[in-house]
């Protein structure tokens, strides 16, 4: 196996880390609130960076992979997910926002798959890597809340509560538009026209 597929490897199984540290508060105590918030800040910096060297050691080392192609979005939809059903289950993310960005996920992945069944790749664009800043800061921003939140009044985080329901929000527009541009230029380059149905 490659190294950029063992990093992604390694993002699949820090995901499900990541909800462990994360419910550590809710299963055991708030005796363990401060462990589970640096674990879960951690676990989210490796998986992020995992996420943004794969890519680029496949690509500047000739490792792309078919299992690659595929086992990559996973990767990502499986750990963007994985933050945001922690944070819809503590309240602070609208259950709204994350049913869109599920679907989302789930969408695009499927349309991924048949992308690399006929041979095709789906290119980066401005909205996907938009969605992908988004992503990174309402999870920095959830984890950081959270923290906060157990160590001193709600109300003085307030403009930081706000803050971040607005991140949370342009996550949702942003991996909205992004999916409709990819099916934009799927539509328009005729990728899947060859495609038996």
């Amino acid at each position: 196996m490659t190294l950029p597929n063992k990093l992604t490897v390694g993002r699949l199984v820090m995901a499900p880390l990541f909800f462990i540290m994360f419910n550590l508060r809710y299963w055991v105590g708030p005796q363990v609130t401060m462990f589970s918030s640096i674990a879960c800040l951690i676990l989210f910096v490796a998986i992020e960076l995992t996420d943004l060297l794969d890519g680029k050691i496949a690509r500047r080392c000739h490792l792309v992979t078919d299992l690659g192609k595929v086992m990559d979005p996973f990767g990502d939809t499986l750990s963007h997910l994985t933050y945001f059903v922690c944070f819809m289950m503590s309240g602070i993310m609208p259950s709204w926002v994350f049913v869109v960005i599920m679907y989302r996920e789930f969408a695009i992945l499927f349309v991924r798959l048949l992308m690399v069944s006929q041979g095709h790749v789906m290119p980066a664009n401005m909205w996907g890597k938009s969605k992908t800043v988004t992503y990174a800061v309402g999870g920095v921003l959830g984890i950081l809340y959270l923290f906060l939140a157990s160590m001193m009044d709600v109300s003085r985080l307030s403009p930081f509560y706000a803050c971040m329901q607005v991140v949370f929000v342009l996550s949702a527009i942003a991996s909205v538009v992004s999916f409709l541009n990819y099916i934009r230029l799927i539509i328009r380059d005729g990728s899947l026209s060859q495609m038996t149905r």
